[in-house]
């Protein structure tokens, strides 16, 4: 008979900090996925400023989970279709 070992991913409870840090970035990665283009279509703002008010609150987002304060990303700012 084979025994199977069991291997948890979980390394064990999210110190408070980083429990932070999640809520946080989740709270603006909502905000910027569901309540922003809803307020915007309300307010009649246009597509491009909705879109850039989105990247900036993923941004914000990132750097709030990762803890970048640099201004160094993981994705590219910009990118061309040429």
């Amino acid at each position: 008979m084979t025994t199977n070992a069991i291997v948890s991913a979980n390394p064990g409870p999210a110190s408070p900090a980083t429990s932070g840090k999640l809520l946080l970035g989740t709270g603006l990665a909502f905000a910027s996925l569901i309540l922003i283009p809803a307020l915007a279509t309300q307010a009649g703002l246009g597509a491009s400023l909705t879109g850039a008010i989105r990247i900036a609150l993923m941004r914000a987002s990132s750097r709030a989970v990762n803890g970048s304060a640099n201004g160094s990303e993981d994705a590219p700012a910009a990118f061309s279709c040429h």
